[in-house]
Formats: C-alpha cells, sequence, structure tokens
C-alpha cells in the first residue's frame, strides 16, 4: 500500500512542476513504483486541486480501482517501469526548450557535459504517435534504451530517475540543456563532444545528482 508520504511528495511534485515551468494547466503526469504496482496521477485534474488520495493505484496488467481515471498515458508509465526494474519514478512534462525540440522532431546532442546525466551522448526523440496510445508507449521505450530521458515528436519530455527525486532533478535538468542548446544555436554552431568525452561523465555521473537524507 502507498505511504501517505509517497503521495503527497508526489502532489508536491506536480505542484513544484507548474511553479518550475515545466506544465501548464492539467498537463504533465507522473509515477511513482510501489510494490507490484504503481501510483499515478489522475486524469484532468489541476495540480493545485490535487490531494493524496487522488492518485490512481494501478498494477501492470493496466486495471486500476479509484473513481478517479489515471492519466491519459498511464501505458508508457507503465511499460517503462515494468521493462527498467532500476527505475522507480517517471515524469512527463512540457516545458517550452524541450517541447520546442520535440515539435521539430530534433534529438539534443552532446553540447554540454552535462548530456551525460541522460546516460549517453544524445537525449533522443520518439516519433510522433497520439498521446495516450501504445504506440506512443513502444516509441518512448525505444527512444528511452540506454538513457533515463527522452523527448517525444511534437508533445514533450520524460525524464525517469531511481526516485521521484532524481526523476524530478533530471526533468529540470533536461529542460535546462534545451534551453542552452536554443540559445547556442543562436549564437552560432555548437560544438560537439566526443562520445568518449560522454562516457567519461557518464561514469563520473553514476554518484551525482541529489542525495536523500539519511536521517542521522
Amino acid at each position: 500500500m502507498p505511504t501517505f508520504a509517497t503521495r503527497q511528495a508526489m502532489v508536491e511534485a506536480m505542484r513544484r512542476m507548474l511553479d518550475l515551468g515545466l506544465s501548464q494547466g492539467t498537463s504533465g503526469n507522473l509515477s511513482v513504483r510501489t510494490g507490484s504496482g504503481f501510483l499515478v496521477t489522475p486524469s484532468g485534474i489541476p495540480a493545485e486541486q490535487l490531494s493524496p488520495d487522488d492518485l490512481v493505484p494501478m498494477d501492470f496488467d493496466g486495471h486500476w480501482d479509484h473513481p478517479l481515471a489515471p492519466s491519459s498515458e498511464w501505458r508508457f508509465h507503465r511499460d517503462i517501469l515494468a521493462a527498467r526494474p532500476e527505475i522507480g519514478a517517471v515524469v512527463h512534462a512540457h516545458p517550452p526548450y524541450a517541447t520546442g525540440f520535440a515539435i521539430c522532431g530534433r534529438e539534443i546532442p552532446a553540447v554540454h557535459y552535462m548530456i551525460a546525466m541522460a546516460g549517453g551522448p544524445t537525449i533522443r526523440c520518439a516519433p510522433y504517435a497520439p498521446y495516450g496510445t501504445q504506440r506512443l508507449s513502444d516509441f518512448a521505450l525505444d527512444a528511452l534504451e540506454g538513457r533515463s530521458a527522452c523527448l517525444l515528436a511534437n508533445h514533450g519530455m520524460i525524464a525517469t530517475g531511481p526516485n521521484l527525486s532524481k526523476a524530478m532533478w533530471l526533468a529540470v535538468e533536461v529542460e535546462a540543456l534545451c534551453r542552452q542548446y536554443a540559445i547556442a544555436l543562436q549564437v552560432g554552431a555548437p560544438v560537439v563532444l566526443s562520445d568518449a568525452e560522454v562516457a567519461e561523465t557518464v561514469e563520473r555521473f553514476k554518484s551525482y545528482g541529489p542525495r536523500e537524507k539519511s536521517g542521522h
């Protein structure tokens, strides 16, 4: 059974996404692994109205028993968590710079060493598919192969992590990287780091990122 603390953290994360400009209105959703299933945000509830009881428990067969329907994007939340046991949380958002590149169907190259936070020398852009469909989920899984973040063509971005705080951190960092790349393209020709340079940083990043307090 998901704890109240987990539910409250998800509500706070949804509100933080609005405050950070990662999402607008009822866009954006997130999920957290909970034992044999996961908890996902509901469909159509604005973040400022969301309460811990509104979060929808689901199993990996796609079943739920809750007064509210899960996010229309529950399929890729389920499929990512089912396929990637190291992932504990999934964040989906429509931030302006990441979505701008997604609208152009462009992946993000290694123009800054921080790209290593996503696991490799690119942040891929999955092909377009209608929201909420199995096809979109399949495309997202492919784009996330060996990565912890991706763009979704004409849609937005996905960031993942072993826990919610790291998934949120990655979502913020991906949007920052996309903003920097957009500025660099206006200034001139961005210099792309080599795969070897990125691989070295990927190794160094294995102990990088936000840490949970131990309570001691």
